[in-house]
């Protein structure tokens, strides 16, 4: 399946699954988060040699639908195959762990699989990295920072261009801080 055929079948299916979900803090639809994902990925493929762009955007548009809605792991294996199911389960945190085990849980899953699955881990913290929701306190905003600084470390390697952007971020967010 090329590219675009890819894309839409996996947006598609995101919006159903997403449908009624908003951003944080927001109004936004949870769909125009899905699709920022995507898009570090379009963008990161340019710069990255030998890179499976078409597993890897469906991968980012899809990320969050085990975590965020009634879809299972056997249902994103029947309609999109077992590489992309298991990208995403491993996007997928595991609530049955304490929450400070969840992340390097994640991480350690992810760093498993091919280094495109780094790759949206990646590009998801590169979106979320933007000014916080309204609600969120202090402590909330430097827990996010210390998260965002042990993808940037545990994922190194994975992706060059990527990872420049979330140092670039990580730095921005520090003003969120104060």
């Amino acid at each position: 399946m090329d590219l675009q055929s890819s894309y839409q079948k996996a947006i598609s299916f995101a919006a159903q699954k997403h449908a009624g979900q908003n951003i944080t803090g927001t109004n936004i639809p949870y769909l125009v988060h899905v699709c920022n994902v995507a898009m570090e990925i379009l963008i990161a493929s340019q710069h990255s040699q030998g890179f499976n762009v078409i597993d890897a955007v469906q991968v980012a548009l899809l990320h969050d639908t085990i975590e965020d809605t009634h879809t299972g792991y056997d249902e994103l294996s029947e309609v999109f195959g077992k590489n992309i199911a298991a990208g995403v389960l491993a996007l997928t945190k595991n609530e049955d762990l304490p929450k400070a085990e969840q992340m390097p849980d994640s991480l350690s899953r992810i760093r498993a699989l091919p280094k495109e699955i780094w790759a949206v881990k990646l590009a998801d913290r590169i979106t979320n990295l933007q000014k916080p929701p309204e609600l969120w306190n202090a402590s909330k905003k430097s827990l996010y920072l210390d998260e965002a600084v042990l993808i940037a470390t545990y994922l190194e390697g994975g992706n060059p261009y990527l990872e420049n952007r979330i140092r670039e971020l990580i730095h921005s967010y520090k003003a969120y801080l104060l």
